[in-house]
C-alpha cells in the first residue's frame, strides 16, 4: 500500500512539471493566438519559406508567417504577415525574403518606407523582393558562369543585316 502511494505522488509531480512545461512553451514561442493586425506581399519565389517563420524589422522579430497561397492568375506567393499591433508600418514598406544563414530557415525582413500613411488590417505591401537562390548561385560561382565571354554565341550579338541599299 505505501509503495502505491509513492508512486501516485510521483506521477502527480511529474504531470504538474509537465503541465508547466507545456504553458511555459506556449507562452514563450508565441504559439498563442496572436493580437495584432495581418497584411499580405506577393513575392515571385518564397524558397523554403515555412509557417511559422520571423517577419523582422532591423533584425528585431514583430511578427510571424500566417499562410501563404498562390495567387491562380499571376501565380505568384501570396504571404500573410501577422504583425504586432504595437508596430505601425509606412505604405511604402518594402519586404524581401532573406536567409538566416547559408543553412539557415529564411525569413521576412521588412524596410519602413518614410509614407506618413500606414498599413491597416487587409492591405498589402506593394513593394517585394523574392528569395534568392543561394545554391544557385554557389553552383555557379563554383562551376563558374554558362556565359563563355563569345558574343558570337548570343543571338542578340549576331553579325547585322546586309544592308538592302547595297
Amino acid at each position: 500500500m505505501r509503495g502505491t502511494l509513492v508512486e501516485t505522488l510521483i506521477g502527480a509531480v511529474v504531470l504538474l512539471v509537465a503541465a508547466w512545461f507545456l504553458y511555459f512553451a506556449y507562452s514563450r514561442t508565441e504559439m498563442g493566438p496572436a493580437g495584432g493586425y495581418r497584411v499580405t506581399a506577393k513575392f515571385d519565389k518564397v524558397g523554403d519559406l515555412a509557417n511559422g517563420a520571423d517577419v523582422k524589422i532591423s533584425g528585431i522579430k514583430i511578427g510571424t508567417v500566417t499562410a501563404q497561397t498562390l495567387d491562380p492568375k499571376t501565380y505568384e506567393a501570396v504571404i500573410e504577415l501577422g504583425i504586432q499591433s504595437d508596430v505601425e508600418l509606412p505604405d511604402d514598406t518594402t519586404a524581401k525574403i532573406a536567409a538566416a544563414g547559408l543553412l539557415g530557415g529564411s525569413y521576412i525582413s521588412l524596410e519602413p518606407g518614410g509614407s506618413e500613411d500606414l498599413l491597416k488590417d487587409g492591405d498589402r505591401i506593394g513593394y517585394t523582393q523574392g528569395a534568392v537562390d543561394l545554391m544557385g548561385l554557389l553552383g555557379r560561382f563554383i562551376y563558374g558562369s554558362t556565359d563563355s565571354g563569345n558574343d558570337a554565341a548570343k543571338p542578340d550579338a549576331a553579325a547585322p543585316a546586309a544592308d538592302p541599299e547595297k
